[in-house]
């Protein structure tokens, strides 16, 4: 679905048809559109663009254009289990900077990934994630975190993009599901709140970016439930 939605989103599309394709293809799978159940939220994803880093509205008004990086955050709740996943893409030419820039997101993801083992802790998690993510100096969101995701969409624990200091308590057990999500910027890793009382985006105006999947914790290692078949 993920993909689907990802081919769907060209220059010209808006927002909104975005979010209606993705009610059309969670309905198809005989699931449910788990962010349209949070009070106060009535859309299947959230879109961002460009300095938007998380909970964008997927407004009409919104259209795709050359050079807009465009992230697309869904989930949904089949047989009684919650998934959320996130991709970052741009649309137009080719752009090294922005290359890179999902290059090292990504690259952050998959070292955090890597760490979701039982016996290990969510700061196991959030130091790789926050190492792959400065030492190509790019700035670790602080103000929103990854979470706990199974009968609810939300659970504990939640899992900062960034590992203020060493805590062992939070431990990863076998069978347990997370979403680890990379949340991340081009400039200063501060967030501000639009006015709509959902949209976070970069206060500097730098380039936002987050990326997601929902992992099982087993003895053996993660596995990735959002993986791209």
């Amino acid at each position: 679905m993920r993909d689907s939605l990802m081919e769907f989103a060209q220059i010209g599309v808006n927002f909104a048809e975005i979010d209606q394709k993705a009610f059309e293809l969670i309905g198809a799978q005989n699931a449910k559109a788990n962010f349209a159940m949070v009070p106060g939220y009535k859309w299947a994803t959230c879109l961002m663009k460009n300095d938007e880093v998380c909970h964008g509205i997927p407004r009409k008004e919104k259209v795709i254009e050359p050079g807009d990086l465009i992230k697309i955050d869904v989930g949904l709740l089949y047989e009684g289990f919650h998934v959320d996943t996130t991709t970052s893409f741009y649309r137009g030419p080719y752009d090294e900077k922005k290359e890179k820039f999902l290059e090292y997101g990504q690259h952050s993801l998959d070292r955090a990934i890597a760490e979701a083992v039982a016996g290990n802790s969510v700061y196991d998690i959030s130091f790789q994630m926050e190492k792959g993510l400065t030492r190509h100096n790019l700035g670790a969101v602080y103000q929103l975190t990854g979470h706990g995701i199974g009968r609810r969409l939300h659970e504990d624990p939640m899992i900062p993009c960034f590992a203020q200091k060493r805590d062992k308590k939070n431990k990863l057990y076998e069978g347990q599901t997370v979403a680890i999500e990379v949340m991340y910027t081009q400039g200063r890793p501060d967030l501000i709140q639009d006015s709509d009382g959902w949209t976070f985006r970069t206060a500097d105006g730098s380039l936002g970016g987050m990326i997601e999947e929902t992992v099982l914790v087993t003895a053996n290692g993660p596995e990735i439930l959002t993986k791209t078949a």
